[in-house]
């Protein structure tokens, strides 16, 4: 996949490699170009099977992406928002690629609205919003948020939805331990762990710190009232039990 061809074929080794020695901001800045032909961008199946989950929870009027980097989140929003659409990150260099992607005026809700999308670069853990929308949802960053700043997080989204506003995500179950996949993150959180204890500026991106149960407590804390719904589109695991849930926390 990583081949030292042009932008089409996705980044190189040394691409990736800089990226990595570099602070969270500058290397998504770095990888901004070509984020969307890694295998880091959220699947589009994914992206299908949580439109449709929540689509059964609307209607809705102003969607938030929180940490919207090149916008995936906010093409789920655009689909199911009747007003206005926001994408949020840090990252200058992934708001242009999502500015490029959804110019003024692209997409429909289903209900033919066309909402308008806005983008704002600010920290997630310190939202520059007030009680402004009805639905907000992130794909694929809780990762990049150590353990202790998740209530926090959490607290600047619910501050950021209406009474009655909802904030949903999806949550993959942990693979089996022994697998392939569960020695690949476990090898790869321990690579970052190395690299962050020898290297300056930090690169914080942990696979296996946003535990379920963990999750659903700090969401709790901040005030949300919370329910799983299972994406069964995705699949079941081989013991039956749903391969990804849809996480719905409700501002009370």
């Amino acid at each position: 996949m990583f081949t030292e061809q042009g932008p089409e074929e996705g980044p190189t080794v040394r691409e990736l490699a800089v990226q990595a020695l570099s602070s969270i901001e500058r290397g998504y800045d770095l990888l901004a170009p070509k984020f969307d032909l890694t295998p880091y961008r959220t699947p589009d199946r994914v992206l299908d099977a949580v439109t449709r989950a929540v689509r059964e929870l609307g209607p809705f009027d102003t969607g938030l992406d929180v940490c919207c980097g090149t916008g995936a989140g906010v093409g789920v929003l655009r689909q199911l928002c009747r007003e206005r659409v926001v994408g949020v990150d840090f990252s200058a260099g992934m708001l242009a690629e999502a500015r490029a992607a959804f110019p003024p005026g692209s997409g429909t809700s289903p209900a033919g609205d066309v909402p308008v999308i806005d983008w704002v670069r600010a920290d997630a853990r310190s939202l520059p919003f007030g009680p402004a929308f009805d639905l907000a949802l992130s794909f694929g960053a809780f990762g990049h948020f150590l353990p202790a700043e998740r209530f926090g997080l959490f607290a600047e989204v619910y501050g950021s939805l209406r009474p009655g506003g909802q904030f949903v995500f999806p949550i993959g179950a942990p693979p089996p331990v022994g697998s392939r996949a569960y020695w690949s993150l476990l090898g790869f959180d321990a690579a970052m762990r190395v690299r962050n204890a020898l290297w300056r500026p930090t690169f914080v991106m942990y696979y296996r710190t946003f535990r379920l149960g963990d999750v659903l407590e700090d969401l709790t804390r901040a005030g949300f009232g919370v329910r799983l719904q299972p994406l069964t589109e995705l699949g079941p695991r081989p013991d039956g039990s749903p391969r990804a849930r849809l996480v719905v926390a409700t501002r009370k």
